[in-house]
C-alpha cells in the first residue's frame, strides 16, 4: 500500500514537473519572439539600446508570466524580492550563455556563423535549465500543497460519518471529570 502511495506521488510529482517546463518552455518561446520583435523595431536608435529595452521589456514579461502561470502554486515572498532576483538570475543566464560562445569563439578557434549559432542554441539550452531551476528554488519558493478536503458530510474511509465522529467526541469530552485545581490530581493508577 505504501509503496502505492510512493508511486502516485512520484508519478503526481512528475506530472507537475512535466507541466511546469511546458509552461516555462511556452514563455520562454514567446519571449524570445518579444525580444526580436522589440529589438527590430527599435534597432533605428542603435543596436545596444534596442537590445536593452527588448531584454528589460522581455524579461519582465517573463517574470510576470512565469509568477503567475509556471510557477503559480508556490508561495509568495514579495514583487521587489522576486523581480529583483529574477533579474539577477536572468543575468547569469546570460553570462553562462556568454561565456559558451565565448569558448567556443576565442578557446576553440570557432568562426563559422552557422557552427557560433549550433553552440548558442546549446549556451541558451544550458542557461534555461540553470533559470529554470533557479526560479524554482530562489525566486519563487516552495510549492504551496493545498490542505486536504475536509469531508462534511458522507463516510470517511472507515465507513463512520464525521458528523458521528464529532458527536462521540463531545460526548466524551463532557463525560470526563474536570481537574480543579484546588484538589489533588486524580490517580489513574487507582
Amino acid at each position: 500500500m505504501a509503496n502505492v502511495t510512493l508511486l502516485a506521488k512520484f508519478r503526481a510529482g512528475r506530472e507537475g514537473l512535466l507541466r511546469q517546463l511546458a509552461s516555462f518552455g511556452a514563455i520562454g518561446a514567446l519571449n524570445f519572439v518579444v525580444d526580436t520583435a522589440i529589438f527590430n523595431a527599435l534597432f533605428v536608435v542603435g543596436p545596444v539600446k534596442a537590445q536593452i529595452v527588448a531584454t528589460v521589456v522581455a524579461t519582465t514579461l517573463s517574470y510576470f508570466l512565469n509568477r503567475h502561470w509556471t510557477f503559480r502554486k508556490h508561495e509568495r515572498s514579495g514583487l521587489r524580492r522576486e523581480y529583483t532576483l529574477f533579474f539577477v538570475l536572468n543575468g547569469v543566464g546570460l553570462a553562462i550563455t556568454a561565456a559558451i560562445v565565448g569558448v567556443a569563439k576565442y578557446g576553440f578557434d570557432l568562426h563559422d556563423q552557422l557552427a557560433l549559432n549550433v553552440v548558442r542554441l546549446f549556451a541558451i539550452g544550458v542557461a534555461t535549465l540553470f533559470r529554470f531551476w533557479s526560479y524554482k528554488r530562489w525566486v519563487f519558493g516552495k510549492e504551496v500543497v493545498p490542505a486536504p478536503a475536509v469531508v462534511t458530510s458522507g463516510t470517511d474511509a472507515t465507513g463512520t460519518e464525521p458528523a458521528a465522529v464529532a458527536d462521540a467526541a463531545a460526548t466524551i469530552v463532557r463525560t470526563v471529570p474536570e481537574q480543579r485545581s484546588d484538589r489533588e490530581p486524580v490517580r489513574a493508577d487507582l
